[in-house]
């Protein structure tokens, strides 16, 4: 009995000690099946003890149309999860893939094999193994095939076999670069310096990046334009990241992935964290063909000009135009005003430019006009415009400022100009998206000329009429009409400070903008009580100190009352979703085309374009009869995501209009829309889907 109970035990011990064996097998069962894309593991010959041994999963497709995943899949897909059954000791190294492909579908990017392929897996046994006696490697793989439309998962049971080609898996693979790269993370934009020499060839270029998670809630937008430039034997990419989520998680401490040169070709790197230069080279890769610098240089010369015309500027026409009348038949006079006019719009629009690219040096995603997204500065033109408007209809004068009706001087001439410029700011008209959105990424020397040149092109109607006397006498004679015009000017400004008042509201809440007419208020009564506006008349020193203490009163409640309402998305005939990266991938993968605008309160040209082109029930019928998807980016706060997606599309600021044909890339719309743009672009697309 105790010799029957004995062996009773020892069984059911041994069949204890199966079960996890038999558990880990049924797990390891393959339930899906490799129909789709077959998988067979192949041995290089038999391994060595402290040698290095490759092992290769060949990957073959069913169809053409089945393709497999490279090991970060993008923005859709899976990646291999593989496993093997080795003795204790030996190390399984990370897989090496030959070079992936891109496929894009609805915006979503993939990094994918089409045809066949092979994965090499080198495998280490240890110093002392006995390799002679190990049995034929076995394991297990999952796995994913997909089509354009489709998507199924396998897995397989793996047993090695000898032969292969594995000299053709091995040249497949990209080579390692002896050099270790150096990558750095600004804002939402991941830099990557490749050490490649000069003398190589480039083709079309594309990073695969392996890493799919960057720390602090970055992740890599896979299919945005990715930025390259060059100098000597240092190669940069630059791509755009999109937070998701909170940010957490440290910064990696390797990225790693596949530099594609083009045709086939392809390199391994391994990147550090270093600092990488972006700023000092010109790109040759980007979000378009990079124009000759004097090719942006005239286009920002002729947006500079032409923002003369534009809604935002037309409240300092007015300026212009007085300053230039009061200059008469003076040639030396006229031609000191509008030197120092242009000296004062250059100089704001060269230092404003200056800010910017030192701002976006040090990581901060900013663009032009990105100052309005400032509370006080917001106040600041407040103010400002409502003590131009109160000087034009008289309260008060300015000794030698042609806006007061006076006398013109150089220092006035030079005080609109710096006027002129800061208020147009808001505006982006056509050819400057193209010239800023290429100064931001420029070197710092050639940005700089580049917003020089918006200086001297907003500037330049004044210039002429100082220098030509022939356009100089066109003007008309300087007489009574000059005042009954300075106060009909006292309208637009009016509108202007209107406006600011709004934007004081929407940005600060109502007791933020109370505060803010106090301090306007008290400057005014201050300006008045100080500078009267008729000969003769003295200073009212109490009423000035008055004014003074309201202000300043004022000023500090501003700083208590600060208190920015909740963003809430303003109505639209169009419906559009609040933009996002996302949301965007979703639109475009509904097959379906997309129009997205991008816009700001304190943007004048923005809510132009709104009025004429986009809130119009046309447009509505259109949108809806093509099943158009919408979305809206509003800029009139800080926003990284939105800042970051202006800057890979080239933008330096707001308006951007961007129409997605159904299944296409984007296009990128005028700033300035007419009536039935978007009508037309609906119906096209109407068509197209119905073909």
């Amino acid at each position: 009995m105790d010799v029957w109970r004995v062996r009773m035990a020892a069984i059911l011990i041994a069949v204890l000690c199966l079960l996890p064996v038999v558990s880990h097998a049924q797990e390891r069962a393959p339930r899906y099946g490799d129909d789709n894309i077959a998988v067979q593991l192949y041995a290089n010959g038999a391994p060595k003890a402290g040698e290095e041994w490759l092992l290769a999963l060949r990957f073959t497709p069913s169809a053409p149309e089945w393709h497999g995943y490279w090991a970060n899949p993008g923005d859709a897909g899976q990646g291999m999860d593989l496993q093997l059954d080795l003795p204790d000791g030996w190390v399984v190294g990370k897989p090496l893939y030959p070079l992936p492909q891109t496929l894009l579908i609805g915006g979503l990017m993939n990094h994918i094999f089409e045809g066949e392929y092979a994965v090499l897996v080198p495998v280490m046994p240890p110093e002392g193994a006995d390799v002679a006696g190990i049995a034929s490697v076995t394991g297990y793989v999952e796995y994913l095939a997909c089509t354009d439309r489709v998507c199924v998962p396998q897995d397989a049971a793996l047993r090695a076999t000898s032969g292969g080609d594995f000299a053709t898996w091995r040249a497949a693979v990209a080579p390692l670069l002896d050099s270790t790269a150096g990558f750095e993370i600004t804002g939402e934009r991941l830099r990557i310096g490749i050490p490649l020499p000069a003398s190589m060839e480039l083709g079309d270029l594309h990073l695969f990046l392996e890493n799919a998670d960057l720390g602090n809630g970055l992740r890599p937008q896979y299919a945005a334009i990715q930025t390259w430039v060059r100098e000597g034997n240092l190669l940069v990419a630059e791509l755009p990241l999109t937070r998701i989520g909170k940010a957490g998680g440290d910064t990696p401490a390797q990225v790693e992935g596949i530099l594609s040169l083009g045709e086939g070709r392809g390199v391994r790197f391994v990147a550090e964290p270093a600092d990488v230069p972006l700023e000092a080279v010109k790109p040759l890769r980007g979000p378009d063909v990079m124009p000759e610098l004097w090719v942006l240089l005239l286009a920002s010369l002729l947006g500079g000009l032409l923002l003369n015309v534009m809604p935002c500027v037309f409240p300092i026409l007015s300026l212009k135009a007085l300053a230039l009348a009061k200059a008469g038949g003076d040639e030396a006079a006229a031609r000191r005003d509008a030197l120092a006019y242009t000296a004062g719009v250059v100089l704001a629009c060269a230092g404003l430019g200056a800010l910017i690219l030192l701002l976006r040096s040090a990581g901060q995603q900013v663009g032009w006009a990105f100052q309005l997204q400032e509370p006080a500065i917001i106040a600041s033109l407040f103010v400002l415009s409502a003590a131009i408007t109160a000087n034009f209809f008289g309260l008060f004068s300015i000794p030698g400022i042609a806006i007061s009706g006076g006398k013109p001087s150089s220092g006035g001439s030079f005080a609109t100009g710096l006027l002129a410029a800061f208020v147009a700011t808001p505006c982006t008209g056509p050819f400057m998206a193209l010239a800023l959105g290429a100064a931001l990424v420029l070197r710092p020397v050639e940005g700089l000329a580049i917003f020089t040149a918006l200086g001297v092109g907003l500037a330049l109607p004044f210039l002429l009429v100082g220098f030509v006397p022939a356009i100089r006498k066109r003007l008309p004679a300087p007489g009574p009409w000059m005042e009954r015009f300075r106060r009909w000017m006292a309208l637009p400004m009016g509108l202007t400070a209107l406006a600011l008042a709004w934007l004081l509201w929407r940005v600060g809440g109502p007791l933020f903008f109370l505060a803010g007419t106090g301090v306007a208020a008290g400057i005014l009564l201050a300006l008045g009580a100080f500078l009267p506006s008729r000969a003769g008349e003295k200073r009212d020193t109490r009423l000035t100190a008055v004014g003074l203490a309201i202000a300043a009163i004022s000023g500090l409640a501003m700083a208590e009352t600060f208190d920015p309402p909740v963003a809430e998305e303003a109505e639209s005939l169009l419906a559009p979703r609040p933009f996002s990266q996302d949301a965007l991938a979703e639109a475009r993968a509904s097959g379906k085309p997309v129009f997205v605008w991008f816009t700001a309160d304190w943007c004048v040209t923005c809510k132009v374009n709104e009025s004429v082109a986009i809130e119009r029930e046309e447009a509505r019928a259109a949108f809806e009869q093509a099943g158009v998807v919408s979305l809206r980016g509003d800029w009139t706060r800080k926003d990284e995501e939105i800042a970051s997606f202006l800057a890979s599309q080239g933008a330096a600021g707001v308006p951007l209009y961007l129409w997605y044909p159904a299944g296409g890339d984007a296009q990128q719309l005028p700033q300035v829309l007419t009536p039935d743009l978007l009508p037309q672009l609906a119906q096209s697309g109407a068509e197209r889907t119905r073909r």
